[in-house]
């Protein structure tokens, strides 16, 4: 406006990206920006002399959306939002309570997360759930935020993991003892107790007549694979009992996965992506693109063309795929789906991977931006001052429907969305139980509750929150929590773009400690003033639907009465 006005010249070059944040001291307004530090280049003046054109440009606005914009060296500006704007906002609020927080898109995209992709090779643990939490937290947080998301779980069915289920439950079933690299606990006794007779008699067929051609084949293993082609998984007695097994057990998470309010639109398997040819087209893909050699009679990828350490296997000398194998096959068969972006939730163990997967997602001809891992880091449990500790192989852990029954989902929940997925977690069971204002889920909830108790009272004595709070938010106790409540936008925002959500616990915690001291400091049920009431309480209904619909967005129950 001030450079239309001719109050500053047009800037030299392109306009730079620019600043709009929150002042970190309330006293400063609501808004504040750098943009007069950043013009002062492009346009050769002084920053106070932009900053002082932007702020006199925006005083003589027709409609104007400000109450007061001040100059503050070495050339900030600091606005403060019109009562106005407040109370348009919070009306819009009472107006589409759904619709509140949801925000457009800066880049619209379609999105696949996968993520918990645990092997099926035991229950779901809390070691390796937090996988669970970070995806479903970050899939809300995205459609929030106006993307597209699908999500996926992929099962890892295939390899020796799943071997050495099925032979840990053949072994049971034969009476004998567990190997000692297979898998123990409760589980595999229960799943060799249920193995069905015609999966058995299978097993045990194929378990003999790969014993007789080991016998009949001088090599280890039996005879390679001739040429390119990539081989899928090989099956014998354990594979097939594994994969009963893994069935079992993938129903289980199914249904833990469920209770915690997980879902998800789309199940893929290891084994699906070579039945269906997706591992041999990517490879065929970095073959037809020079990015595969043979060397020693594998097929390696080179990955160091991409700034890797050393090249990667694809193929075995067997004829056997890698691991990696399937993850460019995975790369292909999504990025085939027509999503503009992939994110992998990751445990941090998996670092080693992210360059390789990246490298040969470049090497196929799509953007490596488009491939995208997120790596959270471990947890560790802590009950009573002391570690639990977890091993799914050795049997000795903690499921997460145990978990769960004991801390409530909504507990669970907060405690995995107040960290950011890098961060380790100290995760305290006793103090997740709590209820008390110490645990911070509760306190919010609590704020929620209370609100919805505030208005069942008003009722009793004939009022109802107004259907405008028009003219009625100049008031410090008003002013000060309607600023706190038109915020969500701007948090879900935020969240959405930076792929975290524990700035919405946060946001959640602050929104509650407001209400509670507008509360203090305003009568809110007082048939003594009708309208002042009835106003307040359409404030404290636009707070309660703010604090429902922050923690909509984190899965977790938003009570009325506790």
């Amino acid at each position: 406006m001030a450079i239309a006005a001719g109050d500053l010249p047009s800037p030299d070059g392109a306009t730079p990206t620019v600043e709009v944040e929150r002042p970190a001291n309330q006293e400063h307004g609501d808004i504040a920006t750098n943009v007069a530090m950043k013009l002062a280049r492009p346009l050769r003046r002084s920053p106070l002399e932009i900053a002082g054109a932007v702020a006199a440009a925006l005083r003589g606005s027709a409609d104007p959306l400000l109450a007061s914009i001040d100059v503050a060296p070495p050339g900030f500006l600091n606005m403060r939002l019109a009562d106005s704007v407040l109370e348009r906002t919070i009306d819009a609020i009472l107006a589409d309570p759904a619709g509140w927080g949801r925000v457009r898109p800066v880049r619209a995209r379609r999105v696949n997360v996968e993520f918990v992709s645990a092997n099926p090779t035991g229950p779901l643990t809390i070691g390796n759930a937090r996988g669970a939490f970070v995806g479903d937290l970050l899939c809300r947080v995205l459609e929030a935020g106006g993307q597209d998301v699908t999500r996926e779980y992929y099962f890892n069915d295939s390899g020796a993991q799943i071997d050495k289920l099925g032979a840990s439950v053949l072994a049971l079933r034969r009476g004998e003892a567990v190997p000692d690299d297979g898998y123990h606990g409760d589980y595999v006794v229960t799943l060799a107790a249920e193995l069905p007779d015609d999966v058995w008699m299978a097993a045990s067929a194929a378990a003999a007549a790969s014993a007789a051609a080991a016998s009949a084949s001088p090599e280890d293993g039996g005879p390679a694979i001739a040429g390119p082609a990539i081989a899928g998984p090989a099956i014998a007695g354990p594979a097939i009992a594994g994969h009963w097994a893994a069935g079992r057990v993938r129903a289980g998470i199914e249904a833990s996965l469920a209770r915690l309010g997980v879902r998800f639109d789309v199940w893929t398997t290891e084994a699906s992506l070579h039945e269906h040819g997706w591992v041999q087209r990517a490879a065929d893909k970095l073959r037809a693109a020079g990015h595969l050699y043979e060397h020693d009679g594998a097929m390696w990828f080179r990955s160091t063309t991409f700034g890797d350490d050393k090249d990667r296997v694809v193929i075995r000398a067997n004829g056997a795929p890698t691991y990696f194998a399937a993850d460019i096959g995975y790369v292909e068969e999504k990025l085939s789906r027509g999503f503009d972006h992939l994110i992998y939730i990751w445990g941090a163990d998996h670092h080693g991977t992210v360059a390789r997967v990246r490298n040969a997602a470049t090497a196929m001809g799509y953007d490596a931006d488009a491939v995208e891992m997120l790596l959270y880091s471990w947890v560790r449990f802590i009950r009573d001052g002391v570690e639990v500790g977890m091993s799914k192989r050795a049997g000795t852990f903690i499921t997460l429907d145990e978990l769960l029954a004991e801390v409530g989902v909504d507990a669970a929940r907060w405690f995995f969305a107040s960290r950011a997925p890098t961060s380790a977690i100290d995760f305290d069971i006793e103090l997740a139980k709590r209820q008390s204002n110490d645990n911070p889920v509760y306190y919010v909830q609590y704020a929620h509750a209370r609100i919805a108790s505030i208005l069942r009272k008003a009722t009793t004595v004939g009022l109802e929150p107004a259907g405008t709070v028009r003219g009625a938010l100049g008031g410090a106790p008003e002013a000060a929590l309607a600023r706190a409540v038109i915020r969500l936008p701007e948090v879900v925002e935020d969240a959405a773009s930076a792929e975290e959500t524990h700035g919405i616990t946060a946001y959640a915690t602050e929104l509650a400690t407001v209400f509670h001291a507008f509360y203090r400091d305003a009568k809110v049920v007082d048939p003594d003033a009708p309208d002042r009431s009835r106003a307040r309480l359409a404030l404290a209904e636009a707070t309660r639907i703010t604090l429902a619909n922050a923690l909509g967005l984190l899965g977790i129950s938003a009570p009325d009465s506790m």
